[in-house]
């Protein structure tokens, strides 16, 4: 049993699985343990829980909202940088590591790099493209606790079905990440019940974001509009209601503000707390790491001075990671959930970190 004391009590995960059981104070001392001297302090984190690591920048697939705006041509660290990263995330007390890049299905020794993880105690997980991806490569992914496919749509070539069917069939805990944009939010319901048909056994939503390849005008046309971000609550009961516990279904945390347009939500927020959904967690729950192995507060946004070598160290008090804690709407009574929507959009819009401007309760002001 790995545990690690937090303000609030401890996290808690057993050996060899990636289950992660948040308790509070009372519930760690059943445990015969105690916080001692953190138990007394009110505050964030200690550290993230998951951190996302780029393992490069290089990929082919040209995707017009990459995040990084990832070429063919781009960076692939060493091995042993990587694993020194990994080794510094396990002296953080960092549970889950989310491969990306750029495509990680490109290095020869992800395979590898999925069991330093798990040999430091911490659960590996990777999104890939689904390019290029044969027998061989197949074969490493069933190194990680779960494979991500991006899929944004029946047809789309950059994202093969059959690599999504042949991960499912081998048993492979396989997931597809869909990027909501103003065109395919329209045909949602459809690419997941074909994702679920192929084998998929969870489905995450993300918001589009503005940075990389998506940072430009071009982002206020492929936006979700308003009327649809209004919908996102009904559109997440329909899609629970239908598939179940069939397929598990997520939403990124830059998604949670357009709930606060759904009456039940706002007016019962612990609802959210209860099923783990809460907003904005970059520089808390969530930190990133970049190719050059820069500390991040989220994938999405830019790095600060801080390395990953020395993450333990200065994950506290970092400027560029404290800049991204405490914002909240204190009008607003989804804010303890939300925590002031997402900042990669707020500073891309009005140019600060404010309150989410895409909000719905923030917007129709602006109607």
């Amino acid at each position: 049993m790995i545990v690690r004391y937090e303000p609030f009590g401890a996290w808690v995960k057993l050996e060899h699985t990636a289950a992660i059981v948040a308790l509070d104070r009372d519930g760690v001392r059943t445990l015969g343990l105690d916080g001692g001297a953190i138990w007394s302090d009110d505050g964030h984190l200690s550290m993230p829980i998951e951190v996302h690591l780029a393992v490069t920048s290089r990929c082919a697939a040209g995707c017009a909202g990459c995040y990084i705006d990832a070429r063919p041509d781009g960076i692939e660290p060493p091995r042993a940088e990587i694993e020194a990263a990994l080794d510094a995330l396990r002296d953080a007390g960092v549970f889950t590591v989310a491969f990306g890049g750029g495509e990680p299905t490109l290095r020869d020794d992800l395979a590898m790099l999925a069991k330093a993880a798990h040999d430091r105690g911490i659960t590996p997980v990777v999104t890939t493209s689904g390019l290029g991806i044969g027998d061989r490569k197949l074969e490493q992914l069933k190194a990680f606790a779960q494979v991500n496919v991006s899929y944004d749509g029946i047809g789309e070539t950059y994202a093969p079905e059959s690599v999504i069917a042949k991960l499912g069939a081998s048993g492979v805990n396989v997931g597809v990440n869909i990027v909501l944009t103003r065109t395919s939010f329209e045909r949602v319901r459809e690419t997941i019940r074909r994702a679920a048909a192929l084998g998929a056994r969870e489905v995450q939503l993300l918001r589009y974001k503005p940075q990389g390849r998506a940072r430009s005008l071009d982002y206020l046309a492929q936006r979700l509009s308003l009327s649809q971000a209004r919908s996102l609550g009904s559109l997440l009961r329909e899609l629970t209601a239908e598939h179940g516990a069939r397929l598990r279904l997520r939403i990124d945390c830059a998604l949670v503000p357009f709930l606060s347009a759904d009456a039940d939500l706002y007016e019962h927020p612990e609802t959210l707390m209860r099923w783990g959904i809460f907003g904005c967690q970059a520089g808390a729950a969530l930190g990133a790491v970049g190719i050059d192995g820069h500390v991040a507060p989220c994938s999405f946004a830019p790095p600060t001075a801080l390395h990953v070598r020395d993450l333990r160290r200065g994950w506290a008090d970092e400027p560029g990671l404290r800049r991204f804690r405490d914002h909240a709407c204190a009008s607003c009574t989804l804010s303890r959930v939300c925590r002031g929507g997402c900042k990669i959009v707020s500073e891309f819009v009005t140019g600060n970190l404010n309150s989410d401007p895409e909000c719905p309760r923030i917007a129709s002001t602006h109607e």
